[in-house]
Formats: structure tokens, C-alpha cells, sequence
């Protein structure tokens, strides 16, 4: 039977807050998409704000990357996928720090499962969900993809580091078409105010924390950190629209697809290339919106870098994609999406 879309993707953690977007982006683009997500750090309606955007329902499974015989079962189903998207994994750096057997087993099995399912498929390919955390605390600003990664100042950035050496061997080994996208800081939300970031629990990222601090739910907003050496003593980072990064999942799948590349596995930068303070972003936040945050300044957290930023030259002239958004836009649609939760 003729396919109705033009290609089928599987993407795993596709309900949290990169994959929810980027499943979006995915059906606008008419591929269809297979969600994989065991909502330990999502939450079931987002599935339905999916359809309200998009007006069509992906195929969910709720399976465990770390059970095989699930994940195996999504594959019997599915035995005509042409890219898998892989983002489902622990993310908080800060929590990585104390508890890092926890981010290994999960992460690393949980990518080697899927990669033993994918090298059975006859034609599938890989984008793997990396993280600019890969290189540490790089000496050479704006970071480029041929810069040497650094030892890791946090399990969940070693286990990026694991990540990517385990998927350049086994797609070199099995031939499998595979893409590491390096991202810097994903912030903001759908223009919708369907979708957007929100993390169970605390969260460990500046912008839900800053939200929620404005909407009540947390006291105060802590910039961890007011004596690096940047321009006014706070962190530097790359932020990057959560729908900006969507769409260079979506380019790079298509790149891997058409058979566009000479290499098996590649890696790229995914970012802005402009680096921002903290306060620089809590101002434009104050700014944009119209409003004023309780914040106070604290200590340095174990495993933050002091600043980072990307070379975005490599994704620019290969696969011809570059971030649109900038951080009013990053602010607003943040801001927007958490007062809908009120």
C-alpha cells in the first residue's frame, strides 16, 4: 500500500519539551511519526495539544527504551521507518553530578538498545540528540565540531561524550546514515502556547525556572554564579528557539534521507552562535513581557561551564539550516506557554 505521507519517522521522548516540537515540525513538514516516551519527564496531553496544533495524531507507544523486548515490539510494527530521532534520556546536569550511575545506565542503555534495533531495519538512519555539554569548557570561543571534547564536568555530559562514540562505531560498523546535532540552551515555546517546556518536579534549566518564579510557583529565581569573567560576572550560553532546533531535526532527517551525505556519521553544531548572560536574559524577559522577576545571585553550581557559544558555519553550508528566532521571541512564547498552565 502507497504511504500517504512522504517519509516515517520514529522519534523517542517525543512528548517532552525538544521532542513535542519537533514532532510538530515533523507532521507540518506531512512525515508521518511514531512517538516513543515512557512520560518520565512528560506528560500524556501533550499528545492531544499535538493534534490541536497540527490536526493530525501521531502513533504513541509508551515503552521504556531500556526494555528491549518493547522497544523490539515498536520495531515488528514498524518495519518501514526511514529515521529514528533520539532524544529520550536524563538531562539535568546538576543532578547528574550526584547521582551519575543513574544517568549512565539509563542513557547508554537505553541508546544501545535502540541502535541493536535500528541496525535489523533494512533502511533506517539516526539523529542522535547531543549536546554542546560534549565539549566541556572549551578554550577556543565560538566553539566549532573540530574542537577536541574536554574531560566532562558532569555524568549527564559524559554520557553525551559515550553517546556519540557509541553511535559513530556502530553506524560504522552496520552502515547506518547517522547525525549528531550538538545543541546549545533550547528555550521558549510554541507561538501556540500548546506546547512548551515543563519539566516534573524543580526545574534545572534557567528559563522554566524563571517562568515559574514569575507565575508563583517557585519564591525566588537563583543565578547561580556573579564572579565569571564575562561582562557582568554571569554564565554565558547560546539559546536556542525550541522551534528553531525542531526544524534542523526535520533538515537533518531530510539530509540523511536523500542520501546527501559522503560520510556515515557526522556531527553539528546546532545554535544561535551569539552568546548571552544569564542577567542579559532575565532583563529581556523583564523587558518583553512587561514585568519584574525576583531574583538573587548564589553560588556556582558543580558542572556549569563558565561560557559557551556555537560555530554554526558547518550546519549552515551542509544541511542549509539557521536559527530565525531571537530572544524577545525566545522570552515572549516562554512566558506565554507558562501563564497558560496558570
Amino acid at each position: 500500500m502507497e504511504r500517504n505521507f512522504i517519509m516515517k519517522v520514529l522519534i523517542t521522548g517525543g512528548l517532552g519539551f525538544i521532542g513535542s516540537h519537533t514532532v510538530v515540525a515533523f507532521l507540518e513538514q506531512n512525515i508521518e511519526v511514531i512517538i516513543v516516551d515512557n512520560l518520565s519527564n512528560s506528560e500524556y496531553f501533550i499528545l492531544d495539544r499535538i493534534e490541536q496544533i497540527t490536526y493530525k495524531k501521531p502513533i504513541f507507544y509508551n515503552v521504556d527504551l531500556t526494555n528491549m523486548a518493547s522497544l523490539m515490539q515498536v520495531f515488528n510494527d514498524h518495519k518501514d521507518i526511514d529515521v529514528v530521532i533520539h532524544f529520550a534520556a536524563y538531562k539535568s546536569v546538576a543532578e547528574s553530578v550526584t547521582e551519575p550511575n543513574k544517568y549512565f545506565r539509563n542513557n547508554i542503555t537505553s541508546l544501545i538498545n535502540l541502535l541493536d534495533c535500528v541496525k535489523d531495519a533494512q533502511k533506517c538512519k539516526v539523529v542522535f540528540s547531543s549536546s554542546a555539554t560534549v565539549y566541556g569548557q572549551s578554550e577556543n570561543l565560538p566553539v566549532r565540531e573540530t574542537e577536541p571534547f574536554k574531560p566532562a564536568l558532569s555524568a549527564y555530559g559524559a554520557s553525551k561524550q559515550m553517546g556519540e562514540e557509541i553511535l559513530k562505531t556502530i553506524a560504522n560498523a552496520h552502515k547506518i546514515p547517522s547525525i549528531a546535532l550538538r545543541y546549545f540552551n533550547p528555550v521558549g515555546a510554541h507561538k501556540s502556547g500548546l506546547i512548551g517546556e515543563l519539566p516534573k518536579g524543580v526545574p534545572n534549566n534557567l528559563m522554566p525556572y524563571l517562568t515559574q518564579t514569575k507565575a508563583g510557583k517557585r519564591d525566588m529565581l537563583t543565578v547561580y554564579g556573579n564572579d565569571y569573567n564575562t561582562k557582568d560576572g554571569t554564565a554565558v550560553r547560546d539559546y536556542i528557539h525550541v522551534v528553531d532546533l525542531a526544524e534542523a531535526h526535520v533538515m537533518a532527517a531530510l539530509y540523511l534521507d536523500e542520501g546527501q551525505s559522503d560520510s556515515i556519521y557526522e556531527a553539528f553544531n546546532v545554535g544561535t552562535g551569539n552568546g548571552i548572560t544569564v542577567l542579559e536574559v532575565i532583563k529581556a524577559f523583564e523587558n518583553v513581557n512587561g514585568i519584574k522577576l525576583n531574583y538573587c545571585f548564589g553560588n556556582r553550581r558543580d558542572g556549569d561551564v563558565e561560557s559557551s557559544y556555537a560555530d554554526t558555519t558547518k550546519i549552515h553550508q551542509i544541511i542549509k539550516w539557521k536559527a530565525i528566532h531571537n530572544l524577545d521571541d525566545m522570552v515572549r512564547d516562554a512566558w506565554k506557554w507558562e501563564k497558560s498552565l496558570c
